[in-house]
């Protein structure tokens, strides 16, 4: 594996700052590199590095394959902005999915807490940390499922009856997936050309994955692919 090096956080956090104020920059701000994360007047606006867009991208991109591979339904939501106005919490994930959930996503242009689930999983990239618990905000906003990545070590992180996110040896969304195999395939990011990285992580899928999931086992939401 090659270490990823980061330059020191471009970061600034800014105390007392209004949740209307908050809401007005992320719209400001659109889809430029910039990660804003907002926890009850705290804001802490940081710039994404290469380090970290690359392994957000990868890790989205190994989540995508493994549903195809599987024949699951999926919902990308790449880093939508989720929020929570009860609780003056939001933040932008480096990738979000809905799975179990798929159908009720299925030809949206806009998540409405109110109205629509939380992601099934969202995929955290933890290479510079956060000055905010982000992993707090996640579980107000009920997100069941994380996985997290700092560059060095990746977690399955599911959200507990307390509250509280705890590590856990298998995913519930992809309970077939061995972990330990699986992370090989991000720690190795950066050594190889990604195309054919990416082909020999298909190739693992057919062998290692898809045989465990049980052939009578249906399409999540029922459908065929």
């Amino acid at each position: 594996m090659i270490a990823i090096k980061e330059r020191p956080a471009e970061r600034i956090v800014l105390p007392r700052i209004s949740w209307e104020a908050y809401e007005t920059l992320a719209r400001e701000i659109g889809e430029r590199h910039i990660r804003l994360t907002y926890d009850e007047g705290d804001l802490e606006i940081m710039t994404l590095s290469f380090g970290h867009e690359n392994a957000g991208e990868w890790l989205g991109r190994l989540i995508f394959f493994l549903a195809l591979e599987l024949r699951l339904s999926l919902c990308s939501g790449g880093s939508t902005t989720l929020k929570k106005a009860l609780c003056r919490k939001g933040l932008e994930p480096d990738k979000s999915f809905w799975i179990q959930h798929e159908s009720r996503m299925r030809g949206k242009t806009v998540w409405d807490l109110l109205i629509d689930p939380p992601p099934d999983l969202v995929a955290e990239v933890d290479i510079t940390s956060s000055s905010i618990d982000r992993l707090a905000i996640y579980a107000a906003l009920k997100v069941p499922e994380i996985w997290h990545y700092n560059g060095k070590d990746f977690r399955v992180l599911v959200l507990a009856a307390n509250g509280k996110y705890k590590k856990k040896a298998k995913s519930p969304t992809f309970p077939w997936l061995p972990i330990k195999e699986f992370a090989t395939f991000l720690h190795r990011l950066g050594t190889v050309d990604e195309v054919a990285l990416i082909q020999e992580y298909i190739d693992w899928l057919r062998a290692r994955v898809v045989p465990r999931k049980q052939p009578s086992e249906s399409r999540q939401n029922g459908k065929n692919p």
